[in-house]
């Protein structure tokens, strides 16, 4: 039987408000982070002693994407619109105005990035023109995050009408919707092999939705005592985290869905307030969380102990 050991490897003061995005950057060690004091800031996992500042908006962001491709990151600014940042000539290379509304999440394939927004809007756009492609209106309730399954051609959103919407990738009619929780749809993750798509929500549930059969349930799991804020998978697909209002970090089996360890204040000084955001880097395996408590948190999570 195996054991997990959790140690923390640093504890980053980054920003002067709650830190909502993390992002991987353009190398394993490299990532990027932002929050309510609209500071992009750039960090190294092998020198995390400073940080760069990339950009700073007026507004507080909540998504960030990296997009290798085009060695581009885009900032979601709330209430004004995304900009995108070439990080080869390190400047904007430009931006564009969604609404009012806030921006959720972000994702980017194929030159086309997707954007949730607030206003229950999906808005595709080109990366190189900024055009907008389509609008997807498919609520008067937030669209609050999105996933990509390239292999079976999908977008999946979950929405704060507890619903989980999925279209067409490139015709972008939907395909099927169904009420997957009580309440809001906080995040949505396919697994690495994209048989399944994971989602949390603010009613605290894990859900396991079986992708080639319609997305029939195949679990549900009561994980955190309050809201899902987002999970996500480790790079050998064998494990994921989810991250909760509840303070704590929850690491799962991938095949199983046990639960394997809890990383919090009391066991691993962890944070204090909210976990709003995790990112599991390829980098040593470190994973990196981010909290309204202000602060980036990274762990060194080693699965590869023998309990004697």
């Amino acid at each position: 039987m195996s054991k997990i050991q959790v140690a923390k490897v640093n504890t980053l003061a980054a920003h002067q408000d709650c830190v909502y995005a993390l992002a991987p950057g353009p190398q394993p060690h490299v990532f990027f982070s932002s929050g309510g004091d609209g500071v992009v800031a750039q960090w190294d996992l092998t020198n995390l002693e400073q940080a760069k500042m990339v950009a700073k908006v007026p507004n507080s962001v909540y998504a960030l994407c990296y997009y290798s491709q085009r060695n581009a990151l885009i900032v979601g600014q709330n209430f004004d619109g995304i900009h995108i940042i070439d990080l080869t000539e390190k400047k904007e290379k430009g931006s564009i105005k969604l609404g009012n509304a806030a921006i959720f999440d972000i994702k980017v394939m194929n030159d086309h990035i997707f954007c949730a927004l607030g206003n229950g809007e999906v808005h595709v756009l080109d990366i190189a023109t900024l055009q907008t492609l389509r609008v997807i209106k498919a609520s008067d309730k937030s669209a609050r995050c999105i996933a990509i399954s390239p292999k079976n051609n999908e977008l999946a959103v979950g929405f704060s009408d507890n619903y989980i919407r999925i279209y067409n990738l490139q015709t972008f009619s939907k395909k099927k919707e169904f009420e997957a929780h009580k309440i809001s749809v906080f995040t949505v993750q396919y697994s690495p092999d994209e048989r399944y798509l994971i989602s949390g929500s603010r009613d605290a549930h894990l859900k396991i939705w079986e992708v080639n059969q319609s997305y029939e349930l195949k679990q549900a799991i009561v994980a955190h005592m309050y809201a899902i804020n987002h999970l996500v998978f480790s790079a050998d697909g064998k494990h994921f985290v989810t991250c909760s209002m509840d303070k704590s970090i929850k690491v799962w089996d991938a095949a199983t869905y046990q639960l394997l360890k809890v990383i919090d204040k009391a066991r691993h000084a962890g944070h204090g307030t909210s976990v709003n955001k995790v990112l599991w880097s390829n980098f040593n395996n470190l994973l990196v969380s981010a909290s309204d408590d202000r602060s980036i948190s990274v762990w060194s999570i080693n699965f590869n102990l023998s309990e004697e």
